[in-house]
């Protein structure tokens, strides 16, 4: 059943952080101290990103510039679309803090390892989207700063510089990518020796971040404030957009006339957004807002996603002969 929901370990741990959180908050000096650790966390674990990407799968990728920008349009236009024109049912719904983080989550890119994973499961065009979800990633630190900026934080009483979120997210996020993409001859073949490792630390990163951002909204009165009708409605709001987003990737890619490898990679790169990247910016972006009230919609979107991907990639894989269209 756990497989079935893709209820896999780190999904379990996310869960258990959350509640950590709630019960023993890391607060004052403590959580600076732990938010420095944390950084330095984030920026390995990119670092790590960067050396597990194949160039070769990038070049072949490339080529394929038009499945690019359709998983592009998908991300980056659609999505954030839908979110805006969700905002006079949501925002009374929700209040403005969720709502924020429904938009922001709208505005960020799409996962790297489960967009790669599925289409893979699934028999797809695994170059390709490793090539889209990477570009996505890196070209959404630029984008998701800047749609923050007009969206949300331009619209409020909230002093936003873009230019130095940009900056701090480039420092954090980008430079040790690429670096790890520079170094990967080096790195790469001492990865492989020690894959358990490198996966403890690439999920406990994020666990870290996940932990430190609840923790601050939790002293921040975050459960005084998200009743349980609040969070049943957030979670059907997104599980609304997932449909709508995911039966967009699944028709408009075949109407378009891509065969079905290229469709399978669409599909799974073109409706998710991701964790990863989007807890770390969300911590440079809304400096002074209630953090886990803005990160809290991803979580929950991030597990849906998961469920629902993992179903999908496991009965197309045991149906490869059957044509996508049917």
């Amino acid at each position: 059943m756990l497989k079935l929901l893709a209820l896999d370990r780190f999904t379990i741990l996310l869960f258990v952080m959350v509640i950590l959180a709630s019960v023993m908050p890391v607060s004052g000096q403590a959580a600076d101290v732990f938010g420095s650790i944390t950084t330095v966390a984030i920026a390995i674990l990119f670092f790590l990103h960067g050396a597990k990407l194949s160039r070769e799968a990038v070049l072949e990728g490339l080529m394929h510039w038009k499945l690019h920008g359709l998983v592009f349009a998908f991300t980056f236009a659609l999505f954030p679309i839908l979110g805006l024109l969700a905002k006079p049912i949501l925002l009374p719904m929700l209040g403005q803090e969720l709502y924020w983080g429904f938009l922001f989550m709208c505005f960020l890119p799409s996962t790297v390892q489960s967009s790669i994973a599925f289409t893979s499961v699934a028999q797809g065009n695994v170059a390709a989207a490793v090539c889209s979800a990477s570009f996505s990633n890196i070209i959404g630190m630029l984008i998701t700063p800047l749609l923050v900026a007009y969206f949300i934080l331009g619209q409020s009483t909230h002093n936003f510089d873009p230019t130095s979120s940009i900056l701090q997210i480039t420092l954090l996020l980008l430079v040790p990518f690429i670096l790890g993409q520079l170094l990967r001859p080096w790195v790469f073949p001492q990865m492989k020796k020690m894959p358990k490792i490198v996966k403890v630390f690439d999920q406990g990163s994020i666990l870290m971040v996940v932990y430190g951002a609840f923790s601050s909204a939790v002293v921040a009165g975050l459960w005084q404030q998200v009743s349980l009708s609040t969070l049943f409605a957030l979670m059907v709001a997104c599980s609304l957009l997932l449909t709508i987003i995911m039966l967009l990737t699944l028709y408009i890619p075949r109407a378009l006339g891509f065969n079905r490898a290229d469709q399978k990679a669409i599909f799974f790169c073109g409706s998710k957004k991701t964790l990863a990247s989007g807890v770390p910016m969300a911590q440079i972006l809304f400096i002074g807002q209630p953090l886990g009230m803005i990160v809290l919609p991803i979580m929950i979107f991030h597990q849906i996603q998961l469920m629902v991907c993992g179903i999908i990639a496991n009965m197309w894989s045991k149906h490869s002969d059957v044509r996508i269209e049917e």
